[in-house]
């Protein structure tokens, strides 16, 4: 069997217990399986002009090769092209949008370094899969360099559709480079359809049926692969976490109101103000609800290296603060900000006590937010999710009650249906999402994208 070569930006740290999230463990399993390398960035700097060298390490199977990047890399590749330029324009706000050529040709170079130190560790047979939009040139630089294997990519963010892609200033050397890998996969149809558009509108290439493209005289597939959850492990630890003291005294605190979540890291995408005027809207609009119902935002800080996102941190904690002191009572407070991580096991339940999950990004390629909440819920007495339209999970999850995020009004009656809902709807509503999720789980996400790029 070939071994199985991951490179992605980041690698967790395996040695220092369980990986964080379904993601890490999925990998982790497939190179486990295969034998292999985990290869990327090891998340410090090396407090020079110059990137580390490459730290090679085996542990149960897994060879893992990090490297530390420079204060320039850092600079230029990830705070600067890959978040301040691709992060942006992937979710649709040109607005936000900060490119510089240096920060491009950084970008282009750290991937470059990337390929030529991973070029000596591979085996004819390998199979190289690299993962998201901080290597998207990767495969490019190792054809370059004279590496024939198969080699496969999957963005876990949006593509956007050509008219924005095409305000990027090297789209063409973006776009192109993607045509270099074997398998690309998106989330979901809509993405992988913009992708194609792109090709076409270009010039460049485009569909030629079957999951088939064609580029610069490469043919190569391309596809929907939306990624899952480790469902059944996560109903379970939510199961558990019910009963854990953490988990019970906030469940007290609550004092028999009905809780509203929302989890989200902090940034712009996640439509973290527009969710609180929604709660608002629906206080205002639905008086007797007021003292009956507690929204909880779980948001951890995020990219504090890029301009802006100090800005947003403000802004979300002085929204949630004025609702606070318009609405709120000595008694009750409308909404609880927590501006810090939460470990996976107390949300989990967490999920399982709320009665509405408030899932509304302005733009996301998932949403793993939205799945672990449905997996999370008691079946006998499921919550209800409230789901952005413009979230991949919402041509999962049929179940939800979908929004448009940008309309507060139409978000604060979705609150009011959710709350209101009787619980054989709510029953109805959540068997078929728990099954697509069982059925489509992160296990076989990892292995339908392996066996497509294999065979």
């Amino acid at each position: 069997m070939s071994r199985l070569i991951v490179v992605s930006n980041r690698v967790p740290d395996i040695g220092k217990g369980p990986p964080p999230g379904g993601l890490a463990v999925a990998l982790k399993a497939a190179l486990e399986q295969r034998g292999g390398i985990w290869m990327g960035w090891s998340g410090k700097s090396s407090g020079s002009q110059e990137p580390g060298p490459l730290h090679v390490e085996d542990r149960g199977g897994i060879t893992f090769a990090l490297s530390d990047l420079s204060r320039r890399d850092l600079s230029e590749y990830y705070a600067g092209f890959a978040n301040s330029v691709l992060w942006p324009l992937c979710h649709y706000r040109l607005d936000l949008t900060d490119y510089a050529r240096k920060d491009m040709a950084g970008y282009f170079r750290v991937n470059r370094f990337f390929a030529e130190r991973l070029r000596p560790l591979i085996r004819p047979d390998d199979i190289i899969w690299v993962h998201d939009y901080h290597l998207i040139p990767l495969a490019s630089e190792l054809r370059r360099i004279g590496v024939e294997n198969r080699m496969g990519f999957f963005m876990h963010i949006p593509w956007p559709s050509p008219d924005v892609f095409l305000t990027l200033p090297v789209h063409e050397a973006i776009i192109g480079g993607l045509t270099a890998y074997d398998v690309v996969g998106f989330q979901t149809t809509h993405d992988a359809d913009n992708f194609a558009s792109g090709l076409k509108r270009e010039g460049i290439g485009g569909d030629v049926g079957g999951g088939w493209m064609e580029a610069y005289g490469r043919r190569f597939r391309a596809g929907a692969f939306p990624i899952g959850i480790a469902t059944r492990d996560f109903a379970e630890l939510a199961r558990q976490a019910v009963r854990t003291a953490a988990v019970r005294r906030f469940a007290d605190s609550l004092e028999g109101r009905d809780l509203i979540i929302g989890v989200d890291r902090l940034d712009y995408s996640k439509g973290l103000t527009q969710r609180i005027d929604g709660y608002e809207k629906f206080l205002e609009a639905n008086p007797a609800w007021r003292g009956r119902t507690t929204m909880l935002q779980v948001t951890p800080k995020s990219r504090t290296e890029v301009p802006g996102y100090a800005a947003m941190q403000r802004e979300v904690a002085e929204s949630a603060g004025r609702v606070n002191g318009a609405l709120g009572r000595l008694d009750w407070v409308p909404i609880r900000y927590v501006n810090r991580a939460i470990d996976q096991k107390v949300l989990a339940g967490l999920y399982r006590v709320a009665r509405v999950g408030m899932v509304t990004p302005l733009r996301d390629g998932m949403n793993l937010v939205a799945k672990e909440f449905v997996a999370a819920q008691d079946p006998e007495d499921p919550g209800v999710l409230v789901l952005s339209r413009f979230a991949g999970a919402a041509q999962e999850l049929d179940g939800a009650i979908l929004v448009n995020p940008y309309d507060i009004e139409a978000v604060g009656n979705a609150v009011a249906k959710a709350l209101s809902m009787p619980l054989e709807e709510r029953r109805a509503r959540f068997a078929p999402m728990m099954k697509q999720l069982e059925e489509h789980d992160i296990s076989r996400w990892c292995s339908d994208f392996l066996s497509v790029l294999r065979d």
